[in-house]
C-alpha cells in the first residue's frame, strides 16, 4: 500500500505525463501546419510514449491497491516561432520531467518505500534517453540553421521514427498499461 503522500505524488505524475502527451501532440499539429510532416511524426511518437508512461504509473498505483485520481490537464501552447523553438521547448520540458521523476525518487527514499523506488528507476533511465533524443534534434537544428535544405533532410530523418511499446508495458483491452 502506498502512503497518502506517495499516492498523491504519483497521481500528479500521471497528470504531468498526460500533459506531456498533450504538449507533444500540439507540437505535432504545429509541424503539420507548416508542412514538416517528419517533425510531426517524431512528436506524435513522443506523445504516444508519454501516454505509455502515464499508463505505467496508472497501473502501478492500481497494483498497489490505490485509486488513480485524474485531474484537469492544462492546454499546451499551440504555436512556436520556429521548429528550433519548438524542440528547445521540448528539451526544456524533458528537463522539467526529469526533475519531477527525481523528486518522486527522493520521496520514495525518504518514505523508505523501496517498491516505489524500484519502480521509478525505469523512469530515471528513460529520462536520460528522453533528454538525449530531444537534445540531439536541438543540436542538429542549430547545425543546419544556415544550411540550405538541411531542414528538409532532417524532416525526412525524423519522419522515420517508429513507436515501440516499452519493455514491461502491457496492453490490456486495447489500453496500454
Amino acid at each position: 500500500m502506498l502512503s497518502e503522500t506517495m499516492e498523491k505524488a504519483l497521481n500528479e505524475q500521471v497528470n504531468a505525463e498526460l500533459y506531456s502527451a498533450y504538449l507533444y501532440l500540439a507540437m505535432a499539429s504545429y509541424f503539420k501546419a507548416v508542412s514538416l510532416n517528419g517533425f510531426a511524426r517524431w512528436m506524435e511518437v513522443q506523445s504516444l510514449e508519454e501516454i505509455t508512461h502515464a499508463m505505467r504509473i496508472y497501473g502501478y498505483i492500481n497494483e498497489r491497491g490505490q485509486q488513480v485520481i485524474l485531474d484537469s490537464i492544462e492546454g499546451p501552447p499551440i504555436t512556436w516561432e520556429s521548429p528550433a523553438a519548438a524542440f528547445e521547448d521540448a528539451y526544456r520540458h524533458e528537463l522539467k520531467v526529469t526533475d519531477l521523476i527525481n523528486n518522486l525518487v527522493n520521496l520514495a527514499i525518504e518514505e523508505r518505500d523501496h517498491a516505489t523506488n524500484n519502480f521509478l528507476q525505469w523512469f530515471v533511465s528513460e529520462q536520460v534517453e528522453e533528454e538525449s533524443s530531444t537534445n540531439e534534434v536541438v543540436q542538429k537544428l542549430k547545425l543546419i540553421r544556415e544550411a540550405e535544405g538541411g531542414l528538409f533532410l532532417l524532416d525526412q530523418e525524423l519522419g522515420r521514427r517508429i513507436f515501440t511499446i516499452p519493455p514491461g508495458t502491457t496492453i490490456v483491452a486495447g489500453m496500454v498499461g
